[in-house]
Order: structure tokens, then sequence, then C-alpha cells
């Protein structure tokens, strides 16, 4: 077995050294070089794995060796040294191409991890990431726009750089984030973590986070890792990162710069090996100017910003997105022969889709569990207005009259009760689902058929249902 073999550039010999002798413990061959141009000699002798330059040398800086690698040896990871707390420096450096960065003092442990992750890049298969062979784990679709998408992914899974996701909600930005993850050396064996920010109560956020110890306070009965470390190794995806509360997004600044976490209760804090991907369907750089979001944490998450598009703006991929979908759908139902008619996959494609990627996903979901014969005609649909329609207008079938208003029946007038504030649409009409299906299956002794009857639903779509509630 080859050793692996690293390059150190660094005008300081005691730097060198420490860097060498941890390296060496590692089992890699080291070369060290004191300038741009020694550093560029060498990288033309021989082959490295890894890279590692300190930003200020006697002829040149670091940043501008970054870009030299990036045009000539763009397989090499390199990792920029930079001064402690030197955010701007870390910032550029990253944007210029850095896989990643380490500020001095050297922290060793964290420099081990991002050897072992730098590594583990330099040993994925360069032909792995084309575009062809990866494309079960990137996002579906043939128009200019997702194949753009795609190679942005596959080249910013190459970095550590944090990544902000931006884009309308349902456009598919965890489904980026987890490509972006999974083509990365990370995605070898690291875990992905996502986490929606705004899902968790803010007088539990920090526990969340970073883990309690037990017996920090009123309902702590057991120690709790948190996000962070369930995340080592790994990727923690923030979605909808700008519903943290303020004192929250001051720690978890803090966190991305230091790498390392105090759990609640804790004395000691604890290293971490996380990279952090953020998503929001917010204007971020907005909620800055309006003082809800900070800016240092801003531009520390913003370092590489990513556009998803909408579906309006793909809209030639819908019929290969309905299809996959359906395909997906019918599959767990044991069903093989599933298909739209062309008038439905016509009025699909010309469907404005406000909800994006979700919102087709969801639509197919409902059609598939009430069209007949395993045909998903244009009815089975329920598109809505016309309005809601791009380049076409659907002609009414009959015309509609204003029928004498009636007693509107709320939630609480029929027994249903009302969904609490904190409660997201998608989690109070599934309450409600799981309600009825399992009064239905105790009213006809867990007989599926006759509750399938009792629902009004075919058995198929009950059997879906079941399966989706986890109720099977």
């Amino acid at each position: 077995m080859i050793n692996k073999r690293a390059l150190i550039i660094d005008d300081e010999p005691d730097i060198r050294e420490l860097l060498e002798i941890t390296l060496i413990r590692m089992g890699i061959d080291t070369n060290s070089a004191a300038s741009v141009t020694e550093a560029k000699e060498k990288l033309a002798e021989q082959d490295f794995q890894l890279c590692l330059t300190d930003m200020n040398l006697p002829d040149g800086n670091g940043i501008d060796l970054v870009a030299f690698m990036q045009q000539h040896y763009p397989k090499t990871p390199v990792a920029m040294i930079t001064a402690y707390g030197n955010v701007e420096t870390a910032i550029s450096a990253l944007k210029a191409g850095a896989f990643d960065f380490i500020s001095k003092p050297v922290d060793l442990t964290h420099l081990r991890n991002l050897v072992s992750t730098a590594l583990k890049l330099s040993e994925q298969n360069p032909t792995s990431n084309s575009l062809e062979q990866a494309q079960t784990q990137l996002i579906q679709g043939n128009t200019d726009e997702i194949k753009k998408l795609n190679k942005q992914i596959l080249k910013l899974a190459r970095s550590q750089a944090p990544i902000y996701i931006s884009g309308e909600s349902g456009s598919g930005k965890e489904l980026v984030a987890k490509a972006i993850h999974q083509q990365g050396p990370r995605g070898v064996s690291g875990p992905f973590v996502p986490v929606n920010c705004g899902a968790i109560p803010s007088e539990l956020v920090e526990s969340e986070f970073f883990g309690h110890k037990k017996g920090s306070f009123s309902g702590a009965i057991e120690d709790k890792p948190g996000l962070f470390r369930a995340a080592h190794g790994g990727t923690l995806f923030l979605d909808e990162v700008a519903d943290l509360p303020l004192a929250m997004q001051v720690k978890l600044l803090r966190a991305i710069q230091e790498k390392h976490i105090r759990p609640v209760g804790e004395q000691k804090e604890v290293p971490i090996d996380v990279r952090i991907l953020s998503a929001t369907h917010k204007d971020l750089a907005q909620l800055v100017a309006d003082g809800e979001f900070r800016q240092d944490l801003f531009y520390r998450i913003n370092v590489i910003k990513l556009d998803i598009p909408s579906l309006r703006e793909h809209a030639g991929d819908i019929p290969l997105l309905a299809n996959y979908f359906l395909a997906n759908i019918s599959r767990e139902c044991d069903v093989s022969n599933a298909r739209f008619d062309t008038a439905a996959l016509d009025a699909l494609s010309h469907y404005r889709f406000p909800g994006n990627v979700r919102e087709l996903e969801n639509i197919i979901e409902r059609a598939f569990t009430l069209c007949e014969d395993d045909i998903i005609q244009e009815s089975d649909l329920n598109l809505g207005e016309d309005h809601d329609f791009i380049g076409k207008k659907p002609t009414p079938s009959h015309q509609v009259t204003e029928e004498p208003k009636t007693a509107v029946n709320t939630p609480a007038s029929l027994g249903i009760p009302a969904r609490l504030p904190e409660q997201s649409l998608e989690n109070y009409l599934e309450s409600i689902e799981r309600q009825e299906i399992e009064q239905a299956l105790t009213q006809t002794k867990w007989n599926r058929t006759a509750a399938a009857k009792v629902l009004g639903i075919s058995f198929r779509a009950l059997r879906y249902r079941l399966k989706k509630l986890e109720m099977d």
C-alpha cells in the first residue's frame, strides 16, 4: 500500500515541524516548502493528496496559491492556515476554492479531522463524480437549469465551505443539501442530520443543538448528545435557519468558528467535526438589514450561496418528475401499471405549482389514491383555479351559478380539535387522518377492507395511507 503524501507550505520552521510530525504519525509522507515558488516546484515534481498552506508567504499569499492549484491541480484538496480569529481570511480562502481552513495555534484534533476528511476526498474515484454515474444521488431533471444545478452540487461537494441554499418552499433544498453531502468525502461514512430550526421551541433549542447533561434543568432525565454530536464526521443541515432565536444565533456562530460546543450543564467543551449547510425560503439579507438575523452569522454561513430554481423555472422536467413520483408511489403499493393519461400530463405541465416539487408529489399521491384502473385522469388531479396555470386557460365544463350561502362547519363544530399555533398544517391534517383511520379500523375490528369502505376510499388507498402514517 502506497502512503499518502502531503505538501506543507509555511515559512515558519516550528509550524512546519509540528505539521510534519502530526501527519507522519497518521501514516502520511510529507514534503515541505517555505515559499510559493518552492511550492510550485514541488507540485511539478510529484503528486500530493493534500496541501496545507500558510496565508502569508515571503513571495506571495496563500489565496493566490489556492487559485493556482484550482487551475492546475484541481483534484488536490488544499487547506489554508490562518491567524487566530481572522474570519475574513478564512472566508476568502474558501471562496477561492480552499477545501477547508485551520487557525493558529493549530488544534491537533481539528487538524487530524481535516486531514482525514481531505484524504477521503482524494481516495474517491475521480470518475465517480461524473454527472451520469452520480445521477441517482443528484436532482432529477433534464432541463438546462437542473443540469447546471447538478454540476454545482458536484463542485461544492469537494469543499468543506459552508453553503447557504436559497429557494422557495418545496423547491427541494433538503434534497440538494443531501446530494452535496453524499457526493463529498463526508458521504462515505458520515451522517447527514437535517433539522428544521423553526420547529424547535425556543426554550429547548440550545439543548437540541448542543445536548445537555442529566439534571442540568427540569426535565433533563438523561444525558443527551445533541444534533452537533449526532452529525460528527458528517453534515448538519440547518433548514429554515432564519427562524433561530437571536440568542441562539450567537452560540451557533461561536460553535461554527471554534469547532467546539459546550453541552448544557457541562463545564468542558467538546470538539466537533461537522460541515454546515443551511437553507431558508426567506430573504436572509433583508432579515439582516431589519436586525432580525445576525450579520456576522450571515457571512459565516453564506460563504457560498446556491440558488435552487422553482419548478416554474424548469417546467420542462414536470413530466419526468411526475412519472418518477408515480413510479415510486405505485411501487410501494405493489402496482405495476399505473400511468397518466395524456390530458393529465398536459395539465400538470401547464400548472404553476406555487408549492413547487413538493406540491407536485402531493398532487400525484392524492390522484393515485383516487384514480380508477390505475390511470390518472385530469379530473383526478384537482389542480385548482384558472390563474394557477401558465400559458393555458382550461375551458370550463359548465357555467358556475352562485348558490345561496349556508352555515359553514368549523373544525370545532364537527368535534375536531383546532390546529395549535405551533403545529404545521401538514402535521395537523395528518393527525386528523390518523384519528379517522383508527376509528374506522376499531369500528371494523381491524378489517382493512371493511375500514376502507367506511372511509369511502379504495383498499389500495388505505394501505398506502397506513404505510405513510407508519400505522402498518
